[in-house]
């Protein structure tokens, strides 16, 4: 994935909005059916609203039916990691930038094939370029 972008907590703050920084750096989530992607059919590439990181591609873009842009796969399976998140008194597994760390969202097991999986994501963690 290359080099890890790493920036104190105010700089952070100084590139992006307040939403955007409380859900990709603070891990927050965005509430169902408000974000700018969950209903978006352009074709084009999803990148890290922090550091530019191409993550998705419309492509592999589905309707979940839960009011976040959902995907089955990465662009690229090492832009995105994923670790173990156990706040809110629940076991999940946590999507994050590759690069720079940012808090994508949630991956379920309930996907379509062939993953079987499901990137739910908050929009304010992506920015959309259109193909």
């Amino acid at each position: 994935m290359g080099d890890k972008l790493e920036l104190p907590e105010d700089e952070w703050r100084r590139r992006l909005t307040p939403e955007q920084f409380e859900i990709a750096r603070r891990k927050g989530t965005e509430r169902a059916f408000t974000g700018e992607h969950w209903d978006r059919h352009d074709a084009g590439l999803y990148r890290c609203v922090c550091c530019g990181t191409p993550l998705f591609s419309s492509e592999t873009k589905f309707e979940s039916g839960t009011g976040w842009p959902s995907f089955s796969a990465p662009a690229d399976q090492e832009s995105v990691r994923t670790e173990t998140d156990t706040g809110h008194g629940m076991r999940r597994t946590e999507a994050l930038c590759s690069k720079c760390g940012a808090h994508l969202g949630h991956v379920f097991e309930d996907g379509p094939k062939p993953t079987g999986l499901r990137y739910c994501l908050n929009s304010a963690a992506l920015k959309f370029e259109k193909m």
